[in-house]
C-alpha cells in the first residue's frame, strides 16, 4: 500500500501527519506507526497524527508517540495538525477539533497557531518539583546549568520511577531562569528521549512559573526551547485554577511524500 504523508514541525518537535478521512489507514497498526517514525528505517518523527472526520468538529486528531502507541494530548502536534488542515482547505482562521482529552479551539494567525489547552485545576507541589496535567502528565523541576544538564539520564530515571510507572509514566521538564526568560528541556515519554520542544510541557512550565511569580507577566509566559520560542497565555484565579490557556508558536510544513507500507 502506498501511503501519502506530510511532515510538519513545531519548534523542532516533528510529526508525520496523514489525512485519514477515508479511514484507509488502520489506526490499530501500532507497528506501522513505530516503523514510520523510526529515524533510521522510516520517515522519522517524534510522533504521528491521523486527521479524521468527527461529527460536530472540523476534524479529529489521533496522536501516536514514536514508539507506536496512541498517547495523550500533544500541544505542538495540535498546532501542526491545524496548519495541515488549513493547507488541505478544511479550515480557515478559526478551528474546533477533537483530541483524546476533548475539544480544542485554535486560531490561525499570520506566522503562528494559537491553540487552546485544557483547564488545569490541580497542581501538586513537591519538595523540589511540581506535577500537573496539561493534557499530558508533566513533572517540572528547576535546575542550574541547564545547558550541561543530563536530561536523558535524569529524565529517564524520573519517568520510570515508582511514583509514576504504575500510571504510564510522566514527561519530565527541566527549567532554568536566565535573565528574563525561561529555558526548558524535556524528556518525553513514548519517545524515550529528549525532544527539541514539548507543547504540553511548555504549558506546564508556564503555569508553574506563574505560581512561583517568575512568569514573563501576570497572564503570559515566554518560553525558550532547543527548537525555538513559544508563548503561553492564561488566566488564573486566587486558588491557582488556570483557565483560558493558549499555547502559541510556529507550525511549519517540511515536506510531503509517499512511502510503501
Amino acid at each position: 500500500m502506498q501511503l501519502t504523508f506530510s511532515k510538519y514541525q513545531g519548534t523542532g518537535n516533528d510529526f508525520i501527519i496523514i489525512d485519514n478521512r477515508d479511514r484507509k489507514f488502520n489506526r490499530n497498526r501500532n507497528d506501522i506507526v513505530a516503523k514510520l517514525c523510526d529515524r533510521r528505517f522510516g520517515i522519522g518523527a517524534d510522533g504521528l497524527m491521523l486527521l479524521q472526520t468527527k461529527e460536530g468538529f472540523d476534524f479529529e486528531m489521533v496522536y501516536y508517540n514514536s514508539d507506536g502507541n496512541e498517547s495523550s494530548m500533544c500541544g505542538n502536534g495540535g498546532r501542526c495538525i491545524v496548519e495541515f488542515a488549513r493547507n488541505l482547505g478544511l479550515v480557515k482562521n478559526k478551528v474546533r477539533f477533537y483530541a483524546i482529552d476533548g475539544e480544542h479551539d485554535a486560531v490561525v494567525k499570520q506566522d503562528f497557531i494559537s491553540l487552546k489547552m485544557k483547564d488545569v485545576i490541580e497542581i501538586e507541589e513537591g519538595v523540589d518539583f511540581y506535577f500537573l496535567n496539561t493534557g499530558s502528565p508533566h513533572y517540572v523541576a528547576f535546575v542550574n546549568n541547564i545547558n550541561e544538564y543530563n536530561v536523558f539520564t535524569e529524565g529517564k530515571n524520573i519517568r520510570f520511577n515508582e511514583r509514576f510507572k504504575l500510571t504510564g509514566g510522566t514527561n519530565v521538564n527541566f527549567v532554568e531562569k536566565k535573565l528574563n526568560e525561561l529555558f526548558v528541556r524535556t524528556y518525553e515519554r513514548g519517545v524515550e528521549a529528549e525532544t527539541y520542544s514539548c507543547g504540553t510541557g511548555v504549558t506546564a512550565v508556564a503555569l508553574v512559573a506563574s505560581i512561583k511569580g517568575i512568569a514573563t507577566a501576570q497572564n503570559y509566559c515566554n518560553i525558550k526551547t532547543l527548537g525555538g520560542d513559544l508563548t503561553v497565555k492564561f488566566s488564573k484565579d486566587s486558588g491557582n485554577l488556570f483557565k483560558d490557556i493558549w499555547l502559541e508558536g510556529s507550525a511549519t510544513f517540511v515536506f510531503k511524500g509517499e512511502i510503501s507500507i
